[in-house]
């Protein structure tokens, strides 16, 4: 009896272990924002850019040319 225990153990540990190593990674923040970003196209990339960019102090008082 302790056999079959110790082979359900070892098979719940198994498939633990298998399940958690078949999960895919998630990616640091960082990389899969810059992924998305090259994925858009150039008009879309210079939308998100903006909206994600702080805004600068010098930008309202740039002098008009």
């Amino acid at each position: 009896m302790i056999w079959v225990l110790i082979g359900v153990a070892a098979l719940a540990f198994g498939g633990v272990w298998y399940t958690i190593s078949r999960r895919p990674r998630q990616e640091p923040g960082v990389v899969s924002f810059r992924k998305h970003i090259d994925a858009l196209s150039p008009e879309a990339r210079r939308e998100v850019m903006d909206r994600v960019r702080p805004p600068q102090a010098d930008d309202d008082e740039q002098p008009e040319t």
